[in-house]
């Protein structure tokens, strides 16, 4: 039921659909699924690939975008031997979004590359979305936590290329997938969720406009984001904003990053307008 509604959302055969409890089962399968001898993990990313390659026993190779050109992807930053690529967009925490010819430019014989879209359902009319490209050795992987506010029931699916989804199937134990995740991804591939999606996509985009022209007025480093957050270069103004009732997430976990940066989600106006005023009383930060 699930496996098949995917497949009619992106226009795919059943076999080009895996379903999965979440983006993290997703990581650990393709981890475990071949014996990568070049595993490469685009940064600044959230570190899950990186933990799921360890697990299996390898050593990921980090490519960092560099915030002096917007965390934009240089594929030519991409060793030439790499046999496995991950890469999210758009990226968390920076919001980036790389365009889908760039992404699919690093498509060759012999390599597994691999999209993580958890954030591609806030980009309206997703123009570079990759579920819908049929390329050998293309894999993208899809999550319901984040549009549709599910963390407590691991859902998605990874779509692409059925050779290299038979070896994450492979290793995939059964009944990883609930009955409520099932009937979730089913619900939320239909025509009327689909309408739900670009309305919430739309509602994101112009809230995070409101934050990004509220910080920007305020002289504030802010990367251009496609997701529901945006990376803020603040240096100690979480201490600041913890202090006013409001939680930021630190990033200086994530390679390419450091403790100048902090990720902002996308509030509501009401709560846009606090964390400015927050930040307008003080001059520490700057």
């Amino acid at each position: 039921m699930a496996q098949r509604a995917v497949a009619r959302r992106h226009d795919r055969r059943t076999e080009d659909v895996l379903v999965t409890a979440g983006a993290t089962e997703a990581s650990f399968l393709l981890a475990r699924a071949r014996p990568w001898q070049r595993p490469v993990v685009v940064h600044p990313q959230l570190t899950t690939p990186d933990v799921a390659l360890r697990a299996a026993g390898r050593t990921s190779i980090h490519v960092l975008c560099r915030p002096g050109n917007g965390f934009a992807l240089e594929p030519d930053s991409i060793p030439a031997d790499a046999d496995l690529v991950v890469i999210g967009n758009p990226a968390d925490p920076t919001g980036r979004l790389h365009p889908a010819a760039t992404i699919r430019a690093l498509c060759r014989p012999g390599r597994v590359v691999v999209v993580d879209e958890s954030f591609m359902d806030f980009v309206p009319g997703q123009p570079d979305g990759l579920a819908g490209h049929r390329v050998t050795g293309l894999l993208v992987i899809r999550t319901l936590a984040k549009l549709w506010s599910m963390p407590g029931i691991p859902a998605g699916y990874v779509i692409g290329d059925p050779a290299v989804l038979a070896d994450l199937r492979a290793q995939q134990p059964p009944w990883s997938v609930s009955t409520p995740a099932l009937h979730a991804i089913a619900a939320t591939a239909g025509p009327e969720a689909a309408r739900e999606a670009v309305r919430r996509a739309r509602r994101t985009e112009q809230h995070r406009r409101i934050l990004v022209d509220g910080l920007s007025e305020l002289g504030v480093e802010v990367a251009a984001s496609s997701a529901p957050f945006v990376l803020a270069r603040l240096g100690s103004a979480a201490r600041i904003l913890r202090g006013q009732g409001i939680a930021v997430r630190r990033v200086d976990t994530v390679p390419g990053l450091d403790d100048t940066w902090i990720r902002i989600t996308v509030p509501e106006p009401p709560v846009t307008r606090h964390l400015i005023a927050a930040l307008g009383v003080h001059t520490a930060w700057r």
